[in-house]
């Protein structure tokens, strides 16, 4: 990905760490309120204490480089590579008094936190790799989702794991979209790298990420192996089974464009969003310093999956070092700065008449304009939200049929599924919590509701057939007004 012209020079300001205003990051008394509690109380997580997170070393940031698709390779290019030298862009020393924070933070965005895994060498110089797993591509041959990185002089490394390595879209004409709903097929990538894999160690990668210890019946731990790599495998790009989520119940990637305005973070709700520093504090958690807090008595990144490691110790990728308070408040100025690309569908008459249907059908009531959200959160069917709920957060109670799945019976699961907002749809998709159904004319498609649909994006376990229950708002028109609804839509 393109670094924005000015990031160098704000890169090259550099002064001692929280100075220029800069909000601490992890501090003990904001993370008291600073996620709401789960569905199942006792397994709220507690996060490591300020203490131990700063104990933590600071990643440096490496200069990186683009990975091009073997075909569209420019001829010498990986021998120039490896004639680079090691250099890095951003510190222990951290940029403050920058002249663009958001230029500072682009390089935050694209950094690396793993390397040569689960993205390798080997995947990125394979042409079969990209056609059989379905890899997006630049236009002009990029690959967009990782980078080479050179930290040791003549060796090239793939960065993995950057927040640019799920929140990268590639649109049809190879347009790169930064910070929307990623659509790299992660998942599938992984289900062929594990096609020869025994069941035990299929499930001992899985423990981490999807294991709760409160529910029973994981299908991460009951499914026959060749029914578990066919769910992996099923999963599309924009949908991710990531830490803290299940098997039968991935997240769809959130669109990170328009964050600024968002009160609550993930499909759950799980992250208020009050300040910057909220902000910061989900980016860490997620890069993945949640992985070391107890759920109950569990640590998922834990030794014994019991114990945290001594600060700096962690071998879970992520949880051994962290990004300093500047770099992660530069990583927040930029997300707050993300702007969606050129919208193509004109606000023609046929939108127009699906803006009168939008509004006499009461669709602003849950999704306000000019947000086209109201920042509320909804109930799950099978969730009563404690009385002090609606004192301390923003709830309608009005409880929708929707899968409860990822609500109840995964580690981010509130009990809630907050209103999304609808800017951006046209470039959006899969669609859904889970990301069940691939475009928006699926999900006002009434025939989603039948046990023997077929889902047009996360098919689950394994492809059965299955109802997508949830939201019948929209499916009882007509066609006429369905196809304006959805031209009006697409131009948000």
């Amino acid at each position: 990905m393109p670094l924005h012209p000015g990031a160098w020079l704000a890169l090259a300001v550099v002064a001692l760490q929280g100075a220029a205003g800069i909000p601490r990051t992890w501090d003990d008394a904001e993370l008291a309120d600073f996620e709401l509690p789960l569905a199942v109380p006792a397994y709220t997580p507690q996060h490591v204490p300020e203490d131990y997170y700063y104990r933590l070393p600071v990643r440096p940031v490496f200069r990186s480089y683009p990975i091009y698709h073997p075909d569209r390779e420019p001829p010498g290019y990986r021998a120039w590579l490896a004639r680079q030298a090691p250099e890095v862009v951003l510190g222990p020393a951290e940029p403050v008094d920058a002249p663009d924070w958001a230029a500072a933070g682009e390089l935050v965005f694209s950094a690396p936190i793993g390397y040569n895994g689960p993205v390798g060498p080997r995947h990125v110089t394979d042409p079969a790799w990209y056609a059989e797993v379905g890899v997006p591509l630049a236009a002009d041959g990029v690959m967009p989702f990782a980078r080479w990185v050179i930290r040791r002089p003549g060796v090239l490394e793939v960065g993995n794991l950057a927040c640019a390595m799920c929140h990268t879209r590639v649109l049809p004409d190879g347009t790169v979209v930064p910070g929307a709903q990623g659509n790299f097929p992660f998942d599938r990538s992984i289900a062929r790298d594990l096609a020869g894999a025994p069941l035990p160690a299929i499930r001992a990668g899985l423990r981490p990420l999807t294991f709760a210890p409160w529910v029973a019946d994981d299908p991460a731990f009951r499914l026959p192996r060749d029914r578990l790599l066919a769910t992996l495998a099923g999963v599309p790009g924009g949908v991710v089974i990531r830490h803290g989520t299940s098997v039968a119940h991935p997240a769809r990637v959130p669109d990170l464009i328009g964050i600024r305005e968002r009160r609550y973070l993930d499909a759950t709700g799980l992250v208020r969003h009050r300040t910057i520093a909220d902000l910061m504090r989900y980016s860490a958690a997620n890069q993945t310093i949640d992985m070391l807090a107890r759920y109950g008595s569990y640590v998922p990144a834990g030794v014994g999956f019991r114990e945290r490691p001594a600060p700096g110790r962690g071998r879970f990728v992520g949880t051994g070092s962290r990004y300093g308070d500047a770099q992660l408040y530069a990583l927040a100025s930029y997300l707050y700065a993300l702007q969606p690309p050129p919208n193509p569908n004109p606000p023609d008459e046929r939108a127009q008449a699906g803006r009168a249907v939008f509004e006499r059908e009461g669709c602003g009531r849950c999704h306000a304009p000019p947000l086209y959200t109201n920042n509320r959160l909804l109930p799950v069917s099978g969730f009563r939200p404690p009385p002090e709920h609606h004192r301390r957060y923003r709830i309608l109670d009005e409880p929708i049929d929707t899968d409860p799945g990822l609500a109840l019976r995964t580690r981010r699961g509130t009990g809630y599924y907050k209103v999304p907002s609808l800017k951006g749809l046209w470039y959006r998709g899969p669609l859904g919590h889970s990301g069940s159904v691939a475009t928006l004319e699926d999900w006002l498609d009434p025939a989603r509701l039948r046990s023997d649909y077929r889902p047009t994006g996360f098919p689950g376990l394994a492809g059965s057939a299955r109802a997508v229950p949830g939201h019948r708002y929209g499916l009882s028109l007509n066609a006429r007004d369905r196809g304006a609804l959805i031209a009006f839509l697409k131009t948000l």
